[in-house]
């Protein structure tokens, strides 16, 4: 599977990609297997000793993981797998002082290696680093936690683009905040939500309220190499940013950032704060929308005058109505709009690049 590096003469990735389910299967190792998530806020192991197990994506890649911090104040991911007979370790989040199998008794510290195992005395070559938790690539981020379990890429090398372009602003302020917080189901391929936010192409005839809160002529784009950016400009009356003068934006009333981290992540920033939208897939034509709420100190948050849930409604109809379209034996693919598009085809490009021989 190729997708044209032109733009210009580019064709999407076939109805079959989004349809067919052995696709699928071959996305779950070649792509999530393979990029960074958001697992939890960072506030699940805020203090040394605690421990929160979880489940990375339920239904795609099911791995069990536990993140722990240790008494030196050090966060780590590990298996949360006994590595004797293989039972999950960690049932419940609590504060621990090492981590304990309930089935043998095999006992890890926080950082995953091997403390104790008992009735082992007589085992030869034992213990050995193959009796230690796997620790899993972890990184902290805005208070937030996210793993990978074998990264093609660094962390910090593909969120710098969004460092740079918004480090002005309080980030260390953000808070998590349930109000706001609320997942969304749709009946829909993974990949066509993320379609459709990558592009703003769609906004004037699906979002009329949105629309007329942003200057739809000067919606612009910006790629990067894991990465990329919608920058939508207030109209008149809406709410934007303060832009200092020495900030790559300044002059513009910027009504929200929204970017995008390959291959599910959506960091919409807003005046009040961060919209974090997480792409979960449940199965080739199902997913889970993880809305997210982080907010600045003293910034109040009403999402029904902030229009997110409408919006969501709206963008739900949409994609669950190109998932029925695309089943149709006459749907091939399509082509992308040069000036509105390149979010889409730069989605589309890392697909196929991860894939990489894999074709439908």
């Amino acid at each position: 599977m190729t997708i044209e590096e032109n733009i210009r003469k580019a064709s999407t990735l076939p109805g079959a990609f989004y349809r067919d389910k052995a696709v699928f299967e071959t996305v779950k190792e070649k792509i999530f297997a393979a990029t960074w998530h958001y697992v939890a806020d960072a506030g699940v192991v805020k203090n040394p000793g605690d421990v929160h197990p979880f489940t990375l994506l339920p239904g795609v890649l099911d791995e069990p993981l536990v993140l722990a911090r240790d008494r030196e104040g050090h966060l780590r991911c590990l298996s949360n797998v006994c590595t004797h007979r293989g039972k999950i370790i960690v049932e419940q989040p609590g504060n621990l002082g090492m981590l304990r199998c309930g089935y043998h008794g095999r006992c890890f510290r926080l950082d995953g290696s091997f403390k104790s195992m008992p009735e082992f005395q007589q085992a030869e070559n034992f213990p050995t680093k193959d009796d230690d938790l796997t620790q899993v690539p972890v990184h902290q981020w805005l208070g937030m936690i996210f793993v990978s379990l074998q990264p093609t890429f660094d962390f910090e090398e593909a969120t710098r683009p969004i460092r740079e372009r918004i480090g002005f602003l309080p980030l260390e302020q953000l808070r998590f905040h349930e109000e706001g917080t609320q997942d969304y189901f749709v009946a829909a391929n993974w990949t066509l939500y993320c379609d459709n936010f990558l592009e703003g192409f769609h906004i004037p005839f699906v979002h009329p309220a949105l629309n007329q809160a942003l200057d739809f002529g000067q919606y612009g784009y910006q790629l990067f190499r894991y990465c990329n950016l919608q920058v939508g400009i207030a109209e008149d009356g809406q709410p934007h940013f303060d832009i200092l003068p020495d900030q790559p934006d300044f002059g513009k009333k910027i009504y929200a950032w929204y970017f995008w981290l390959f291959p599910n992540l959506m960091l919409n920033f807003y005046p009040w704060g961060l919209s974090l939208n997480v792409v979960e897939p449940l199965g080739h034509d199902r997913t889970r929308i993880a809305f997210r709420t982080y907010r600045f100190e003293n910034q109040p948050f009403n999402r029904g005058e902030n229009q997110l849930e409408k919006t969501e409604f709206e963008d739900e109809a949409v994609v669950e109505s190109v998932q029925r379209g695309i089943q149709s034996r006459f749907y091939r693919q399509g082509r992308f709009s040069p000036t509105m598009e390149q979010g889409v085809h730069h989605f589309h490009r890392l697909v196929a690049e991860f894939l990489d021989s894999f074709d439908c």
